[in-house]
């Protein structure tokens, strides 16, 4: 192993994904455990898989091994998306959008003020509902049902739901107690946060922690509308 995910690791994975280069699983992911980051960059390795990439069978079975041992929101699809780039099982009826899933996860679970909006099916892009028609007069292409794909805000359960398993997962007893003491009431996410700041180990480990949960959820969300997420090519 060539150790976990430090962030020029993540930042170096994140500019591969972005840029769909289809080397990225042998590169980038050769050595490091694949749990903390599934979500991030599955759809990377099932397009390179189907591309026949060297190396990118392999690192997908493991992805898909891993998918279905840890078993949270959005592993299965995601699973059954990797058999598939790898020529087993049936193919699949959701048809590929080249949508971010954290930008769709902010208009999901973000702010409910601010959050919620919709999808551009042409393009993938997500457009925060604030910034949707910017004060201008509704136009006909604008609701369009064959072109956007609206987003509700679901709230903020899932992501306090994240805060709690976390804890579990604390090994220093102490400072999960600092932490569940920090969840319990009002401004918890605030006092929660605060106190992880304590600990830049347990603060790094969360956010891996967090995407990967808010991702699976944005992913089985898009399922459910009938679409998978496809790596952006650019």
């Amino acid at each position: 192993m060539t150790g976990t995910w430090s962030e020029d690791s993540l930042w170096q994975l994140r500019a591969r994904r972005y840029a769909g280069d289809g080397a990225a699983p042998a590169v980038v992911l050769s050595g490091r455990p694949l749990a903390e980051v599934l979500q991030q960059v599955g759809d990377l390795v099932g397009s390179a898989a189907a591309e026949r990439v060297p190396g990118a069978a392999e690192v997908a079975e493991r992805c898909i091994a891993a998918l279905d041992e840890r078993g949270w929101e959005g592993d299965e699809e995601l699973a059954r998306q990797l058999a598939a780039a790898l020529g087993r099982g049936p193919v699949s009826i959701l048809r590929p959008l080249a949508v971010d899933l954290e930008e769709l996860s902010g208009l999901l679970e973000g702010d409910p003020v601010f959050a919620g909006g919709r999808i551009d099916l042409t393009t993938g892009d997500c457009w925060p509902q604030q910034i949707v028609f910017d004060g201008q007069e509704e136009r006909a292409e604008d609701t369009d049902s064959d072109r956007w794909l609206p987003v509700w805000c679901e709230g903020s359960r899932e992501g306090y739901r994240d805060m709690e398993l976390f804890i579990a997962t604390v090994g220093d007893a102490g400072f999960a107690e600092s932490l569940e003491i920090a969840v319990t009431g009002r401004a918890a996410f605030r006092r929660f946060r605060d106190v992880l700041a304590r600990r830049e180990d347990e603060l790094h480990r969360f956010h891996l922690f967090a995407e990967e949960r808010q991702r699976g959820r944005a992913r089985a969300w898009l399922a459910g509308r009938g679409y998978h997420p496809a790596a952006r090519r650019r």
